[in-house]
């Protein structure tokens, strides 16, 4: 195989998939969250959470799933429904901290989000978003059975690995900010951006924009 055939679409993939997931949504918002708050062998289950969930949903796409969501539209409006009501009560929820935020302790076993809780959040977060459907299972999908029958596959590998670099990245990352958010002001910013994004994603997905 030439590189024309296997890195170039791979390379493609990744610019693609790169593009769809470095935004500030609900996902990201949640997972940034978590890495500044929590200890790293908690993030490890929400990065792959995040990048599995992706990885399943590229392949879903590659091989045609995206045409079967089209045709059954009534699957996205149930998923809407009940996503923008998770998003909205966790905007909510957010909002609440920022109206009594805490400083950030990193030397105590202890950590405002237990593991269990974060690891449902964060599926939720995925799962009940339509957006997420529409975006890299219909959309990435498509674009990757435009390329070649083998170059689709490595297109696919690309945007794969795209999102593991991402959320690896992001999850990790966050941790350098921990003295930042040592203030309880730090953590306001934080939580009045994440109600923002919640809210404003819950609404436009309750009015179906």
């Amino acid at each position: 195989m030439s590189f024309a055939t296997t890195l170039l679409p791979a390379l493609f993939g990744l610019g693609t998939g790169l593009s769809l997931i470095v935004a500030i949504g609900s996902q990201n918002a949640y997972l940034l969250r978590l890495g500044i708050e929590k200890r790293e062998r908690s993030i490890l289950p929400m990065v792959l959470i995040c990048a599995l969930s992706d990885a399943v949903l590229i392949v879903a796409g590659v091989l045609g799933i995206g045409a079967i969501i089209s045709a059954a539209p009534m699957a996205l409006i149930v998923i809407r429904i009940v996503g923008s009501g998770f998003l909205l009560v966790y905007g909510v929820i957010a909002a609440v901290r920022a109206i009594r935020p805490a400083a950030l302790v990193t030397d105590t076993p202890a950590t405002v989000t237990t593991t269990r809780v974060a690891i449902t959040t964060m599926i939720a977060l995925t799962w009940l978003n339509p957006h997420v459907y529409l975006d890299t299972v219909i959309f990435l999908g498509s674009v990757a059975n435009q390329q070649g029958v083998d170059e689709c596959w490595w297109w696919a590998a690309g945007a794969i690995a795209g999102s593991f670099l991402w959320f690896f990245s992001l999850g990790y990352g966050a941790r350098l900010l921990r003295p930042f958010f040592a203030r309880p002001a730090s953590w306001r910013v934080l939580d009045v951006i994440i109600a923002l994004v919640m809210l404003t994603l819950g609404t436009r997905m309750a009015l179906g924009l």
